[in-house]
């Protein structure tokens, strides 16, 4: 056993690292009214001291409150981008990737293809996928154009 598997036991049984160990605001709850119940009846607690508690559970609160509508909001701006992407779905974009050319050096070559889906990956970043079957971030897009004008560009030349 390592340093690091002995401090995170206690008596060989390991800490749990779950957000199940953080306290919530039940928790508090419970731990106040088992104070209260358990108190010294000739030392009570200072009217300060549970004015001061209670102000702790308050902006508790608020911040559980406060963390679940940002989750809402991050959420709902994720499904925004993914259907603000879809849009690109037969339109023709130029985009770039990057290759190795025979000397070991980078460079970015750009291709014109039709977006036929789009999807969020694993690690939250829009990709789209073309025609082609690549599938291309969409930050690596540097032009759309309607799928037609690109036809008839093709068509000119």
């Amino acid at each position: 056993m390592n340093g690091i598997q002995e401090r995170n036991q206690i008596h060989g049984v390991p800490v749990a690292t779950t957000e199940s160990t953080m306290l919530g605001k039940d928790d508090f709850l419970k731990l106040l009214i088992a104070q209260l119940q358990n108190q010294d009846p000739l030392d009570p607690m200072d009217d300060r001291e549970f004015i001061a508690q209670m102000a702790q559970f308050s902006s508790l609160e608020q911040m559980t409150n406060m963390n679940a509508a940002m989750q809402k909001l991050s959420n709902q701006q994720e499904s925004a981008a993914l259907v603000q992407h879809s849009e690109l779905i037969g339109k023709n974009v130029t985009y770039y990737r990057e290759i190795e050319d025979a000397n070991g050096f980078r460079k970015k070559v750009y291709d014109d293809n039709v977006v036929t889906s789009v999807r969020r990956s694993e690690n939250g970043v829009i990709e789209v996928q073309v025609d082609s079957g690549r599938w291309i971030s969409s930050s690596q897009i540097t032009g759309v154009t309607p799928a037609e004008e690109a036809a008839n560009e093709e068509e000119s030349l």
